[in-house]
């Protein structure tokens, strides 16, 4: 869903006329007719909906400079853009240590209005990236972290809190790619155990004759190769929380020391002359049917039910088509600041396409998808152009290619050789290939009519003319034969005036 910003003015004309200019571009509106009403409504349930508020300085019951003073006591974590008659650099700077993101001057500009939220909304993107790995990486992440705006989760994340609340095993079920480890963490963070380790082990990765080793640890000369004690993942988690990745791979021999671990609170590493005491809080997750496993015999029936005690199943993204938007605009402006390209998001219609297909590979693929996009990407909006591979899967959506221009048809043709010391007196194309309708040579003109050499840039034109023409208008195979990425070709085809093709 779009966007939501507070106009907070005491001016009737000036709100409507700010409601009208921001709902143009793109966000919803709420109002406030001064200070205090703003206030009030920051401190209520409608706070939520806010993701950025638009604040007069000047206002009779209740200045903007008390409204920021008061949204930083209340720990108000929505960005501030503040706007004044007075466009004093003086002024600026106060409302900057006040807390405000940014300042405007009336009457601002719709385009300068449109600079201020964009930017002001990826700078609050990318702090809550940042915030987001530091969390994770110290295992202090919530689910207050996790990226959703709708309803289908929210009973995954009141499942996940309530396992929080106490040591209760969990086993969290679901597609591959739906974000089980992340429900994992955020079970952590706001549990007793936050803060301290949350180790990671993928059962279906290890191999199997290295399974009791890796999770249980092994003594010095225990097996050949031991050459020196090893600690197990259980012991690495002591104190913390053990995170087993599609635990369905586990191995029999590893499911029975898995069940005595969990039963009796201690490990046997190999080798080791008694068992190990540790303290661990176990999660697992798998994407199998366990039900099945266990009838096939390939899992322990009792370990099962040790394990399932909490069970949590996280819903696949196809299922959670209100999260797209939001989960799509935050990969977007991630990856484009690590790739140095300025992304504001995407347009309605390419949202329309990323709704509308089924994502077999659920957040990860969409992960994967927006990284593609970003990088082919031209301009600072994603369109339907930059997600060919998803467009092909949807009725209803094509992506445009470019028309091919016109051929010059007074460009003369070169029918003789283009070889360095072998030159005519007044050599004018080179020779590319004989087409098979005509006996007529189809190259580029390399010589002007007054026996110069043209530009290296209209040569380039009339180059990438060609291999429009003769690879029509495949731009796969064109950038390919011409040894330039995709996204270089489109603007290439731009700077010379080639447009997309209107179908």
């Amino acid at each position: 869903m779009p966007k939501c910003v507070l106009i907070v003015d005491d001016d009737p004309a000036q709100r409507r006329i700010l409601a009208e200019s921001i709902k143009r571009l793109g966000y919803e509106t709420k109002v406030a007719a001064g200070g205090k009403d703003a206030v009030a409504l920051m401190e209520g349930p409608q706070a939520e909906e806010i993701s950025l508020i638009l604040l007069d300085l000047v206002m009779p019951d209740m200045s903007g400079h008390d409204v920021l003073e008061h949204l930083r006591k209340i720990n108000a974590m929505q960005p501030v853009i503040v706007q004044t008659a007075n466009g004093s650099i003086d002024t600026a700077i106060e409302a900057m240590r006040a807390g405000a993101s940014d300042f405007v001057v009336k009457p601002v500009s719709n385009e300068r209005l449109e600079v201020s939220l964009n930017n002001v909304m990826k700078i609050k993107a990318l702090t809550s990236e940042i915030t987001r790995i530091k969390r994770q990486t110290e295992g202090t992440m919530t689910f207050d972290s996790l990226i959703s705006t709708g309803k289908t989760l929210s009973r995954v994340i009141e499942l996940g809190r309530r396992a929080a609340g106490s040591n209760i095993p969990a086993l969290i079920e679901g597609e591959s790619g739906v974000g089980k480890e992340m429900i994992a963490r955020a079970i952590q963070g706001e549990s007793e155990r936050q803060g301290k380790p949350f180790v990671t082990v993928n059962c279906g990765a290890i191999p199997e004759n290295l399974i009791e080793s890796i999770l249980f640890g092994h003594e010095k000369g225990s097996f050949t190769g031991a050459t020196e004690k090893r600690i197990g993942k259980f012991e690495e988690a002591d104190g913390g929380t053990l995170f087993l990745d599609e635990v369905g791979e586990l191995p029999l021999d590893a499911q029975v020391k898995l069940l005595r671990a969990l039963q009796e609170g201690e490990v046997d590493p190999i080798g080791a002359k008694r068992p190990v005491k540790v303290d661990f809080r176990l999660i697992s997750a798998t994407n199998r049917d366990m039900i099945k496993l266990v009838q096939e015999g390939k899992f322990r029936e009792d370990l099962y039910y040790r394990l399932n005690v909490f069970p949590i199943m996280v819903p696949p993204l196809a299922h959670r088509l209100e999260d797209i938007e939001e989960l799509a605009n935050h990969f977007a402006l991630r990856f484009a600041s690590e790739e140095g390209k300025k992304i504001t998001g995407l347009d309605p219609q390419a949202l329309k396409l990323l709704q509308s297909y089924s994502w077999p590979g659920n957040v990860r693929q969409l992960e994967n998808t927006i990284f593609r996009a970003v990088v082919l990407a031209d301009s600072p909006v994603l369109t339907i152009n930059e997600f060919p591979q998803i467009a092909s899967h949807v009725e209803g959506f094509e992506v445009s290619t470019p028309t091919l221009s016109e051929p010059d048809k007074e460009t003369p043709v070169y029918s003789g050789p283009a070889m360095i010391g072998d030159e005519q007196e007044n050599p004018q194309m080179v020779p590319i290939s004989q087409d098979e309708t005509s006996s007529t040579p189809v190259g580029v003109r390399i010589m002007t009519e007054s026996g110069h050499i043209r530009p290296l840039e209209a040569v380039e034109a009339d180059m990438i003319r060609l291999a429009l023409g003769r690879y029509r208008g495949h731009m796969t195979d064109i950038a390919k034969h011409l040894g330039i990425g995709r996204s270089t070709l489109y603007r290439k085809m731009r700077e010379i005036g080639l447009q997309p093709r209107t179908n």
